[in-house]
C-alpha cells in the first residue's frame, strides 16, 4: 500500500513525462488521504488522553483552524 505522497509522486513524475490537461492534476485527493492516514495513524498509535483524531490532525498540521 502506497502513502498519498508516495502516490503523489508517482502521479507528479507521470504527469511530468506526460503532460496531460492542467484541470486533470488535482492535489486535493491526496490531501484528503494524507489527511485520513494521518488520523488513522494516530487512532492506532494512542496511548494517551484521547482526542479526537480530526483535532490532532487540525492541531499538528492545520495551527491557524
Amino acid at each position: 500500500m502506497k502513502t498519498a505522497m508516495q502516490e503523489l509522486i508517482v502521479a507528479i513524475n507521470e504527469n511530468f513525462i506526460n503532460p496531460k490537461r492542467e484541470d486533470s492534476f488535482d492535489t486535493t485527493t491526496y490531501l484528503e488521504k494524507e489527511k485520513e492516514q494521518i488520523m488513522d495513524a494516530y487512532l492506532e498509535g494512542l496511548e494517551g488522553p484521547y482526542i479526537r483524531a480530526e483535532e490532532y490532525y487540525n492541531q499538528t498540521y492545520n495551527p491557524n483552524k
